[in-house]
């Protein structure tokens, strides 16, 4: 039995409401039909309760879309109804297990409506138990309290079912007596009850495939078919339990349960094999009448045949040899066009005892069934793959898990108390004025503080040094007090991770600790104290991924996540035109292909299918998704780790292309199928892999909760209140993507280091000539709408076209005489320009770009760099040559921003009287034009200078502006540069 526990701790800064500047709060906690309050705290706006409230969970399975919901209120004496001071609704999906796991959270008060005048917040711990369920003669107490209730609704419902009975046992008497009188129709006046469908209705297979049907025929895209699928609701969002983004795969199943042999030898084993056309396989050898219980998948499209043979071989150790020899003990066949089709949810195929046939296999019997399924049979993923080469751990489709990821924050205050009279050992002579600096490390991250001078005071730094933690946690941290004049350790210690306090904000201050620093020498093993304060943050959200494209930005902190605002829904269908990239048999190339597709923590792979140039995957696979402004990233991969013959030794798997799709450019609702190039970028260049077919469909439930995930940061919110610096982010980014490597690589099968390093793009910092090219001419195409722009007005400008510009004096003179709609006209112009753009709007691309990439315009040498490690493993040469390249971008690079910096020291000079001259007669202009503009209208003086702006090519002169000829001649800083 579980039990839900809401311990409420106190409340900040809530609203007066009682009239006198103060307000008695209590708090009313509801969850799954219970209710619970706590006492009042009288004239205090900080009240602090310090109770905890107990709830049953009737249902373990779905408290996760349970909502619970507290709403405090200020309790009003003399017979008035309390007011309201604020709500807090939490999802069942943030609830940890276990009191130590809970942290305690403050959560802002909500308004009830528009129109509440609400604030401050309040500070809860909700965590759940599990308890042996009560026997009968003892109720729960808390089933039994008087807020607790048992509803109305149990006894009405047995009210009905006992009216059903009644009616039922009636039709059925009406029944008898028809068939009695041969009646071939019921009478007018005998219909079913409305509770109680027809049985012909409830019990036909195909009113129930008809019921099930996809409603969402003409949404899909492409060759997809009507299919059978169920919805279940998780988060107020649909989940379909089927394949209806795919294509239905036929395959060929056969389980084995069960041999009988009738007088076995003594030390003999039995297996069974299965052979249809080309393919034959064997069972696990097993002892005479014992279970074998195996499961084989045979692809539909690759049989060669139209019978299955099972025969049950004997197997009899040799002692001449260690080869096994092998007799028939009977064989039983069957014609592949007359095995019945499951498709779930049928329940599944009850296996039968098959009289075998031949010679020795009087009385020999096996037990097997065999039936033709889809790849969404229950059975395929425990069964023998014909088109993944078996029971191969390598090749099997899997789910992986991201390690949970934490930033852990050691803040080193000071030290007392160090011993500095000798070194590690005894070895080193005192100091007179040693620079010490401490030193942390966990796993393999080490970082360093400043390092400061020891004198009459304690030695103090308070600077705070973070790392990542994932779970579960490495056993200890080391902090190490070091000596850096001399190289030697005044100290260590040693602090367990699961004794470090978890924080969720930045309200609640961790607590500061001492610690006993260890000296090597056994003969003073004391070397001082230290003290420091650490935390695990669990407000923040810890990066793995480039911030660009991730996939995720909750916190860490379970607490802090909010229901799911849609449902992410791929189908992988399959692969075309793949190339070969490795040989078989040394003759001829193939291609062992696989899909990972990434989203948050969750991690797909397909299965690997075996030496096909056009494979089909079939798959689907569902996301919660939080956020819509993120990033699906999906790879398709050799499989090299599976060996396909003994003399190959293949060990990392070879890339063949990704495909990124943000779903935020997704229509919600909408399936969108396609066929997508595979671009790789090796050091010869970019290469076409061939094509990929994949099914994405975004759903979501809510369009509310969908436009206010526009509204809220990106990140939470300790990303904003204590930020992390640029460089630190970097380095705290590669130190997450190192621990999320090294914990794939160790799941069965592992996920290859280069796999989670290409999906995760972990090289994406290092320089390269091709990403500079794509960078630049994303900004000059940014900047090319402003140029744009300048052309159209210089066109206005110069009477390209006179009907325009004429246009744009009349617009003038409105916009000069009637200012108050200047505003109102430019909405509604950018309102009907976006609208008439609607039409002409692109179709979602989730391929990569092959031309903003620019990876067909760079050279040998480019993509040489560009591959190249870190540090360089090319030649002196090689490197010269490419530095002298780099130094003269770098050039260009300094020269663009050294113009840029004249301008805005120009317009500095000007009002520094830098050239008192030039700010003389800026100075005089300035008199008069603010005589000028006392006298002259602005609006006269604004249609002069449009009129003036605008006036007819012969009118002008060719040189440039008196304002732009004084405005260069102004001096900036560039003289002063050495």
């Amino acid at each position: 039995m579980r039990k839900l526990a809401v311990e409420i701790q106190n409340a900040k800064n809530l609203m007066p409401k009682d009239g006198q500047g103060t307000a008695s709060a209590y708090v009313i906690v509801d969850f799954d039909g219970q209710r619970r309050r706590t006492n009042t705290i009288s004239r205090d706006l900080n009240p602090h309760w310090g109770e905890k409230l107990e709830f049953s969970v009737h249902d373990v399975d779905s408290m996760a879309e349970k909502m619970l919901e507290l709403n405090v209120y200020n309790d009003k004496k003399a017979g008035k109804r309390s007011t309201f001071l604020g709500k807090v609704k939490i999802s069942g999906t943030t609830f940890v297990k276990g009191c130590e796991e809970a942290s305690l959270v403050y959560y802002p008060l909500e308004k009830r409506s528009v129109f509440s005048q609400i604030k401050g917040e309040i500070g809860l711990k909700i965590w759940y138990k599990e308890e042996p369920a009560p026997t009968p003669d003892k109720p729960d107490a808390a089933e039994t309290s008087v807020e607790e209730k048992p509803p109305e609704k149990d006894k009405e419902e047995e009210k009905k079912a006992a009216e059903v009975k009644e009616e039922k046992k009636e039709e059925e008497g009406q029944k008898e007596e028809a068939e009695a009188k041969k009646e071939d129709k019921p009478p007018e006046n005998t219909t079913p009850p409305p509770e109680t469908p027809p049985p012909s209705k409830v019990d036909s297979p195909d009113s129930q495939q008809k019921q099930n049907q996809n409603p969402e025929k003409s949404v899909l895209q492409g060759n997809l078919k009507n299919r059978d699928f169920q919805k279940f609701s998780s988060g107020g969002t649909d989940r379909r339990i089927a394949f209806d983004l795919v294509d239905q795969m036929s395959f060929l199943y056969v389980r084995v349960v069960k041999a009988k042999i009738l007088n076995p030898e003594p030390e003999s084993s039995f297996c069974a094999k299965l052979v249809i056309g080309t393919h034959a396989v064997k069972t696990e050898s097993q002892a005479p009448n014992k279970a074998i219980d195996q499961v084989f998948a045979f692809d539909k499209e690759s049989l060669n045949s139209t019978s299955l043979d099972v025969s049950i071989l004997a197997q009899k150790n040799s002692p001449e040899s260690e080869a096994k020899a092998e007799s028939t003990a009977g064989t039983v066949s069957f014609d592949l066009l007359e095995v019945p089709r499951r498709v779930p949810p049928d329940s599944p195929l009850a296996p039968q005892w098959y009289s075998l046939e031949g010679e020795g296999s009087s009385g020999n019997d096996i037990m097997l069934s065999v039936w033709v399924g889809t790849q969404a049979d229950e059975a395929f993923q425990e069964a023998w793959q014909s088109d993944s080469g078996g029971l191969i751990p390598e090749t099997r489709a899997k789910v992986y898990l991201s390690p949970k990821l934490w930033y852990l924050r050691v803040t080193v205050i000071q030290t007392q108390d160090l011993q500095l009279d000798s070194g590690s050992g005894g070895t080193q002579p005192k100091v007179r004025n040693p620079e010490l600096y401490v030193k942390a490390q966990l796993g393999a991250q080490l970082f360093k503080t400043s390092r400061t001078c020891i004198g009459s005071s304690n030695p103090t730094w308070n600077e705070d040094l973070i790392f990542v933690a994932a779970e579960p946690f490495e056993p200890f941290f080391t902090i190490t007090v070091e000596d850096f004049t001399n190289g030697s350790t005044v100290g260590y210690a040693k602090v367990q991770v699961t004794t470090v306090d978890k924080r969720t904000d930045d309200k609640s201050e961790p607590r500061s600790r001492w610690f006993n620093l260890i000296r090597d020498d056994s003969s003073k093993p004391y070397g001082g104290r230290i003290h420091v304060r650490v935390c695990l943050e669990g407000g923040y959200h810890v990066l793995d991924e480039a911030a660009h494209v991730t996939s995720d930005v909750r916190a860490t902190a379970k607490q802090l996540s909010k229901q799911p605002v849609g449902l992410l829904e791929v189908g992988i269908r399959g692969a075309t035109n793949l190339l070969p990239v490795k040989t078989k048999d040394g003759t001829r190339g193939t291609t062992d292909a696989y899909v990972v597709a990434k989203y948050g923590p969750k991690w797909v792979r397909t299965r690997t299918i075996l030496d096909r140039f056009n494979p089909r995957w079939n798959e689907q696979y569902t996301w919660d998704v939080y956020d819509p402004c993120t990033v699906l990233t999906l790879g398709v991969f050799d499989n090299g780790r599976y060996k396909y013959d003994d003399k190959e030794d293949v060990k990392n798997d070879v890339r063949l292309g990704k495909l990124r799709v943000r779903l935020s450019t997704l229509d919600t609702n909408r399936v969108y199928v396609g066929t997508y190039s595979l671009m790789v970028l090796l050091p010869s260049g970019a290469k076409r892999m061939g094509e990929i077919e994949i099914a994405v469909r975004f759903s979501c439930s809510s369009w509310l909760s969908l436009i206010q995930a526009y509204a809220n940061p990106m990140l939470p919110r300790m990303h904003y209140v204590k930020p992390l610096g640029p460089a630190q982010q970097d380095v705290l980014r590669h130190n997450a993507t190192r621990i999320v490597t090294m914990r794939l690589a160790r799941s069965e099968p592992a996920l290859g280091q280069e796999v989670v390093q290409f999906m995760l793009d972990s090289d994406m910092h290092i320089w390269s000539m091709r990403k500079s090219k794509a960078n630049w001419f994303r900004v000059v195409g940014c900047l090319s709408k402003a140029a744009t722009f300048a052309r159209w007005l210089d066109g206005i400008q110069t009477w390209v076209h006179p009907p325009t510009t004429i246009l744009i004096h009349v617009l003038l003179v409105a916009v000069v005489l009637c200012p108050h709609l200047m505003l109102p006209t430019m909405f509604m112009y950018s309102f009907l320009i976006i609208m008439l753009r609607f039409r002409y709007r692109q179709h979602v691309s989730v391929t990569m770009d092959p031309r903003l990439s620019h990876i067909e315009t760079v050279g040998p040498d480019e993509l040489d760099e560009e591959f190249d490690g870190f540090p360089t493993t090319q030649s002196i040469d090689q490197v010269c040559v490419r530095y002298d390249r780099l130094r003269a971008l770098a050039g260009r690079a300094q020269t663009l921003l050294g113009d840029v910096a004249a301008q805005g020291e120009r317009l500095e000079a000007l009002f520094n009287w830098r050239d008192p001259r030039a700010t003389g007669i800026f100075v005089v202009v300035c008199l008069f034009a603010s005589l000028l503009f006392y006298v002259v209208p602005f609006k006269a003086f604004m249609l002069a200078f449009g009129f003036y702006y605008l006036r007819h090519p012969r009118f002008r002169g060719d040189m440039p502006s008196v304002l732009m000829n004084f405005f260069r001649r102004l001096p900036a800083l560039s003289d002063r540069i050495i």
